[in-house]
């Protein structure tokens, strides 16, 4: 019997396929929005925060990044090298190579790769560009970057990769009137041109020549002005700067083209040269301020040694107030990205805190795999300018209806204005890590620790086409931001040889926290374990928690919470900001940014796990989650 329905299906399957041909490797990174327009910040920095966001002032700018989501390898404190499902970065290479974030303004994100008049030269992966390891050289026995390699890669490309001109669209032009010095421009299809392109009005017909005063490249000033040909945006005008065009009847002879732009168009073979083999444990930093726009694209490059599935991919922020659940990365009420196809999440930054991201396609299995990263948040506190009263300010945000916090009114205000006002200004150097009100949270520098660990077994059998024991699934290595000791303390990047038979730079950050005598460091210490708790001390500098998930602690009447202790747990999907004080007394005890009277001492601390089977690397000696506090 025929089977109907099963046509149907099938229709219905290629119908929906072709969009999704059409929108594969592609990038978002507007210079304006509409909450974020360009006529009142070029967007391309922060501005001082001065009040709450209204139609004549705006707070936050646009940011973008890529990743791509794929496979690589990672190598431990004892050598051994391990198999990833992982993220890898497409954007703000440079950035990411060096421990920062690759999170860019749309200027830097919005630039082709230099390109040389002779040859064109594809932007390569930093590691294999820079670092090249001695031939032979064996896993684990790779040397440390040199000072002038690390020089290279403060040089290295930060724009998207693989951003490409778009190809010029080319359109017959059936009318061209003028009036003074203003052309208004028909065409016999519909316009793509928008206002300050720049277009080409060329020869058509051979031998016409009604068109020569009107022959060659102008900026589209207006677009869909009315005509009486076709619908309005079908016509556009410029002004012509020649006087005395003589031209009185035209003929649709002549063709009008765009010039090539950036439009978020990609080479997909250059996304292809650096994507694979180049995910990154954890995968790659992100950090955005306060009222930003964030837009991240994941483009799923494949895996090269598991050819045989066809994962797709998600970006899930996890306890994060998503603009949308269709931006949740959950696949049950969002998209999951499949292989060679792009998509762009949108995020607004409303919260600041600590947060982490991973992929939510079969959790267990990829977020063991390697598919974790970090992110947090700066608070508009930072943007106040210096010597401004901070409880002011903070209080300034409750007029913002968006993210007013007025513990009277709303029982699920986390963050309101503290119980006494301490006079604290802005400081004239330093940050914060909430909108306090009362310069509680002041740090000098800040350190993102990711916690995780893996199960080498586990990762084997994903990479040898077996089935996978999640019930076995035990972890035996344990790490802090993808490496275990003594590679924690290791600077810079770590490259690990791949199955391509290249290295590549796969565990990027290191964890070294250097904080000079009498100034405050920040932990943003997160944890995407799936399988066990972590444990981490301080040996000789206590431990100020000052947020829990993202939430600074404070109670309702605006009390500080905070506590002292030398040590944290989290389980997997927690969260925690600690401050690390490395002054004994202040000039003014209630001011952590006023200047230090006694310092601790100098010298090397530790931070550690007590839990010591979580010291080492399934074996005794080297490895597991232990770096150095280096006071200087």
């Amino acid at each position: 019997m025929f089977n109907t329905r099963g046509w149907i299906a099938l229709g219905l399957l290629s119908a929906f396929a072709v969009p999704a041909m059409a929108q594969q490797f592609r990038v978002q990174c507007p210079t304006s929005t509409i909450t974020h327009p360009s006529a009142l910040h070029d967007n391309n920095s922060e501005p001082a925060y001065t009040g709450p966001t209204t139609t004549t002032n705006v707070n936050g700018a646009i940011k973008c990044q890529q990743i791509g989501g794929g496979d690589g390898y990672a190598t431990m404190g004892d050598g051994t090298q391990t198999y990833l499902f992982s993220f890898g970065p497409l954007s703000g290479l440079a950035d990411i190579a060096i421990g920062k974030p690759g999170t860019q303004f749309p200027n830097i994100f919005n630039s082709a790769f230099p390109v040389s008049t002779s040859n064109y030269l594809a932007p390569g992966d930093p590691a294999t560009t820079i670092a090249v390891a001695p031939v032979g050289a064996a896993p684990g026995s790779i040397p440390a970057l040199t000072t002038a390699q690390m020089n290279q890669l403060a040089g290295f490309y930060n724009g998207a990769i693989g951003l490409d001109y778009n190809i010029a669209n080319t359109f017959s032009v059936y009318d061209i009137s003028e009036s003074g010095n203003t052309v208004t421009v028909i065409l016999n299809a519909q316009s793509p041109f928008v206002s300050g392109d720049q277009i080409v009005i060329g020869q058509g017909a051979a031998g016409a020549t009604d068109l020569a005063g009107y022959t060659g490249t102008f900026t589209v000033t207006t677009a869909g002005v009315p005509n009486a040909f076709f619908p309005d945006n079908y016509a556009f005008q410029y002004t012509n700067p020649t006087t005395g065009l003589a031209e009185v009847t035209e003929s649709p002879d002549g063709t009008a083209s765009s010039a090539p732009a950036l439009d978020g168009h990609v080479d997909a073979r250059q996304i292809m040269d650096v994507g694979v083999m180049n995910g990154n444990i954890p995968a790659p930093l992100m950090a955005i301020d306060e009222d930003d726009e964030f837009f991240l694209t994941l483009t799923n490059v494949g895996m090269i040694m598991r050819p045989d599935l066809f994962e797709q991919h998600t970006v899930h922020f996890h306890g994060y107030p998503n603009a949308s659940a269709f931006y949740d990365g959950v696949p049950d009420a969002s998209v999951a990205i499949n292989i060679a196809a792009s998509f762009t999440y949108y995020y607004l930054a409303p919260d600041a805190g600590t947060y982490f991201w991973h992929c939510h396609i079969t959790p267990p299995e990829h977020l063991q795999m390697g598919m974790v990263g970090q992110l947090y948040v700066r608070p508009r506190q930072n943007r106040v300018p210096v010597g401004t009263s901070l409880y002011s300010a903070r209080g300034l945000q409750d007029a913002d209806l968006r993210t007013a916090c007025v513990s009277g009114t709303d029982i699920l205000c986390s963050n309101p204005l503290p119980a006494v006002n301490t006079a604290v200004n802005r400081a004239a150097s330093g940050n914060y890590a909430y909108n306090d009100g009362d310069g509680s949270t002041y740090y000098d520098v800040d350190y993102p620790i990711q916690m995780h660990g893996f199960d080498p077994s586990f990762h084997f059998v994903g990479m040898t086409f077996n089935p996978e024991g999640f019930a076995d699934m035990k972890d035996k290595y344990f790490l802090l931001n993808g490496r275990s000791y003594p590679d924690t303390v290791t600077p810079g990047p770590l490259e690990t040889q791949s199955s391509d038979g290249v290295n590549h730079f796969s565990q990027p950050l290191p964890t070294i926290v250097t904080i000079t005598a009498g100034q405050r460091a920040l932990l943003r210490i997160s944890d995407l374990n799936v399988s066990e708790y972590h444990t981490l001390a301080s040996l000789g500098i206590p431990m100020q928690v000052i947020g829990y998930n993202a939430k600074l602690l404070r109670d309702q009447a605006g009390n500080n919470m905070y506590y002292t202790t030398n040590s944290i747990t989290l389980g997997g999907g927690e969260s925690l900001d600690v401050i690390l004080d490395t002054c004994a007394l202040r000039s003014t005890p209630t001011d952590p940014s006023s200047s230090c009277t006694t310092t601790l001492a100098p010298g090397t601390y530790y931070l550690y796990t007590p839990n010591l089977d979580h010291l080492s690397n399934d074996a005794e000696n080297f490895g597991g989650q232990m770096t150095e506090v280096r006071v200087l």
